[in-house]
C-alpha cells in the first residue's frame, strides 16, 4: 500500500513537526525533519501494510533524522521552547503551561509522553516505534509523570 504524498502531507505534518520538535527544540531543525522525512518517503519503495505503518513509519524517520541533526556539529538553537508554545494552538493557559513543562523534561521521556498523551499511541505501539520493551515505555512514562509533577508543584510553590 502506498499513500500519495500530498495526501500524507496534509494528515501528518503537524505530527511529524511536533515530534521533531520535542527533540530538536527549535522550529526550523523541526521543519527540516518534516521535509526530509517525506522526502525519504516520496523515494522509498517501501510497501505498507496499513495507513497505522505509514504513520508510525513516518514518524520513527522523523524521529531518527532529529536524532541525527542533535548530533550534527551545526547544530543551533534557533527557538526556545517558550516560542515554539507560542505558535500551538492551545485552549487554555493551563494546557500551554502543561505543554511546556513536558517540553522541558529530558529526551527519553519527553518522546514517550508526547507520542502517548498527544499522538495517543498505546504503550506497544510506542515500544514499537522506539524499538525498545514495552515495560520500558511504562517505566519512562511513569518517570516523566512524576517528573512532570514535581516540575509543576514546584512552579505552584514559588507562585
Amino acid at each position: 500500500m502506498r499513500e500519495p504524498v500530498e495526501n500524507l502531507i496534509k494528515q501528518y505534518q503537524k505530527h511529524l513537526f511536533a515530534t521533531a520538535f520535542s527533540i530538536c527544540g527549535n522550529a526550523s531543525d523541526a521543519d527540516d525533519v518534516v521535509q526530509d522525512t517525506f522526502l525519504k518517503y516520496h523515494l522509498s519503495k517501501k510497501e505498507f501494510s496499513s495507513p497505522e505503518h505509514i504513520k508510525a513509519w513516518l514518524i520513527r524517520v522523523a524521529i531518527n533524522k532529529s536524532k541525527d541533526i542533535n548530533r550534527s556539529f551545526w547544530k543551533q538553537k534557533s527557538s526556545s521552547i517558550d516560542d515554539y508554545v507560542e505558535t500551538l494552538t492551545v485552549s487554555d493557559e493551563e494546557d500551554r503551561s502543561l505543554l511546556s513543562e513536558v517540553l522541558k523534561l529530558p529526551y527519553k521521556y519527553r518522546i514517550v509522553i508526547h507520542l502517548y498523551y498527544y499522538e495517543e499511541y498505546s504503550v506497544s505501539e510506542i515500544a514499537g516505534i522506539l524499538k525498545i520493551t514495552e515495560s520500558n515505555v511504562k517505566v519512562r512514562l511513569s518517570r516523566g509523570r512524576s517528573l512532570l509533577k514535581e516540575n509543576i508543584q514546584e512552579e505552584w510553590v514559588y507562585d
